[in-house]
């Protein structure tokens, strides 16, 4: 929803005073409505998941629901235009997250069938190709998965470089060793994946730490959930650093996701909250999106290769959801990779 002026300061208000009547909201709004209008914007705004409506007659106070908290429309740009100590951040890990996210659908009815007509098209089109050709299209995905995301990480090989290192063994001029291990690690858990397609039909720490150890195989990183504190670029959010709390979260998370009934809401979940636990010393973000890969593959839809996302655009959304749990541009990503994995891979 498009949230007029006046609603989102509807919005504003009720969050700064937790729960607010109709006559608060009006007497705190910069301009004047009356009580008719007001009563239309705020039944708008429950229609909408916005807000809650507690009480009867004169005791009806409003308070901001979780969905909308999960969701509120930030301006990325003037967000990210100030240096990370200047944000209005959440530096801490919010245990309340885990709890908050079980009774909110993370997709719209909208969205929801818009990605359920792309799985039946990827199912349609995987079938009808030859045993040949689906092997040349899951080559091209693995490719182009494994080089997206390494660059996120940083890694500085180009796409035709991977291919190359992929399908000739040659590694790039003026790369390091450790550049190329990272890419082939990616293609080996994207094979093991597509040979276990029901890997992740229920999700556990044992099936996170195996993708994990697969992935930083011969890159000199620890295997198990860490025990030290670590801190990531360009965010003053700082997670957990108590490996009893990393695995607990880890647990809940597991079971949040397994009591999801819908596919896609686990893929995007995992994606996110593997990257905000932060659960082993390095290789969280590729984790989190081969996990998610996995919870598609189970689920008989398109894995998402992210080659169409700027590595910058997808960190910011991270970043977004670090600081302020707000999944909001996330989500955007992750609809629109669906759209492009069906309509680009398997044709």
């Amino acid at each position: 929803m498009n949230l007029t002026p006046r609603q989102q300061e509807i919005i504003d208000i009720i969050d700064a005073q937790g729960q607010a009547s109709i006559s608060k909201v009006k007497e705190l709004l910069s301009s004047d409505a009356s009580i008719p209008t007001l009563n239309r914007d705020m039944a708008k705004l429950v229609e909408t998941n916005y807000l809650i409506k507690l009480g009867a007659g004169r005791s009806i106070v409003y308070v901001i629901t979780p969905y909308y908290q999960l969701f509120a429309p930030i301006n990325a740009s003037d967000y990210f235009d100030l240096d990370p100590d200047m944000r209005e951040a959440n530096t801490a890990f919010n245990h309340d997250l885990l709890s908050s996210l079980e009774g909110i659908s993370i997709f719209t009815d909208q969205e929801l069938t818009a990605l359920q007509k792309l799985k039946q098209e990827y199912q349609t089109n995987i079938t009808s190709l030859s045993p040949v050709l689906y092997q040349k299209e899951l080559e091209r995905l693995t490719i182009e998965l494994s080089w997206k995301s390494s660059q996120i990480e940083g890694n500085t090989y180009t796409l035709l470089e991977t291919e190359r290192l992929f399908r000739e063994k040659q590694e790039a001029d003026n790369k390091t060793k450790e550049e190329a291990i990272m890419l082939l690690n990616h293609k080996a858990v994207v094979t093991y994946l597509m040979d276990h397609k029901d890997l992740a039909k229920t999700l556990d720490l044992h099936t996170l730490e195996e993708i994990h150890s697969l992935l930083i195989k011969d890159l000199n990183v620890g295997r198990n959930i860490r025990s030290r504190a670590v801190g990531i670029t360009g965010t003053a959010y700082k997670p957990l650093d108590n490996d009893y709390q990393i695995r607990e979260n880890l647990e809940l998370m597991c079971e949040l996701i397994n009591s999801k009934d819908n596919g896609f809401e686990k893929a995007l979940l995992a994606v996110v909250l593997i990257s905000y636990i932060q659960p082993f010393e390095d290789g969280n973000k590729r984790t989190g999106r081969m996990i998610s890969n996995a919870l598609l593959i189970a689920d008989d839809a398109c894995p998402l290769s992210y080659r169409s996302v700027d590595s910058l655009d997808y960190k910011k959304a991270m970043l977004l959801f670090y600081e302020q749990n707000n999944l909001a541009a996330f989500k955007t990503i992750f609809i629109e990779q669906n759209e492009f994995g069906v309509k680009n891979y398997f044709r």
